[in-house]
């Protein structure tokens, strides 16, 4: 089995509905569709257990969290991809599956584009870059309702059940940007995302988190540095003095200010 797609569920049956329909709508059927619901009690089992014909596997039980719900599906999962679709997030057409399948040889990750959707009905086309680099993720992270992740992965490396916002960010981090993971951004828009229920406070616990785990990861010294470069290559003149710098005339003209400034540096040391 070439990819699972997994949806995770709370009380949200609207939501659900309009997921599930989205996947079983799909021109492609090569798949297997799970569903993890967190013991519902607002008519999703129901739905749940009205479509059980379409879904290899489902439960309805009470979990500790987002994370543990996704985890839970990662373990019942076959395929050698995943995608995590979760209720009230659907997917963009009927043909997505059919045309991201060719896509999913190789790469560790691969991932599409995604549309979000605002309370106000506003929508948002976010196109991933191609290259995903510290910088990227120091402000952004890929969104997994529009990428197919390798469950190998997953393998002792399960989500973090503890944080409750970023634990894909960290699993991203630490798999592209740490382990070098290989990935292939594919120009398609992959999922809808649905931004109702983001608050300031979940924005607020979603940079504490990171926070976290960026502590946990990088020694304080390093960790500065990298925040430093990335701050720096944001600069509006950043390209252009890259560009300069790789000249021998800058070269030459820089060589005198730099030594001229370390002097200065150093009397002011001995005046210490």
């Amino acid at each position: 089995m070439k990819l699972s797609v997994i949806t995770i569920n709370y009380n949200n049956a609207e939501g659900l509905a309009k997921t599930m329909d989205s996947v079983f709508r799909q021109r492609f059927s090569d798949f297997e569709y799970i569903v993890i619901d967190g013991g519902s009690t607002d008519g999703s089992k129901d739905l749940i257990v009205n479509n059980q014909d379409k879904i290899a596997y489902w439960c309805s039980e009470k979990d500790s969290g987002i994370y543990n719900a996704m985890n839970k599906g990662i373990r019942e999962a076959s395929g050698e991809y995943l995608l995590f679709l979760n209720s009230g997030d659907f997917l963009h057409d009927f043909a997505v599956l059919e045309d991201i399948h060719p896509f999913l040889s190789g790469e560790d990750i691969v991932y599409g584009d995604l549309l979000f959707v605002h309370g106000d009905g506003k929508e948002d086309l976010f196109v991933y870059p191609d290259v995903l680099s510290f910088e990227y993720f120091l402000e952004r992270s890929l969104g997994h309702p529009a990428a197919f992740i390798k469950r190998a992965l997953f393998e002792g490396c399960l989500y973090t059940e503890t944080l409750k916002i970023v634990s894909d960010w960290e699993f991203f981090v630490k798999k592209i940007v740490l382990e070098s993971c290989s990935y292939r951004h594919v120009e398609r828009v992959i999922s809808i995302f649905n931004m109702q229920g983001i608050s300031s406070v979940s924005l607020s616990l979603c940079e504490e988190e990171k926070k976290y785990i960026l502590q946990g990861i990088f020694p304080p010294m390093i960790l500065d540095s990298l925040q430093l470069a990335a701050c720096l290559k944001k600069q509006p003149l950043f390209e252009l003095f890259r560009e300069m710098s790789k000249t021998h005339r800058f070269q030459k003209r820089v060589k005198p200010v730099l030594t001229f400034l370390l002097k200065l540096n150093n009397a002011f040391s001995m005046r210490k």
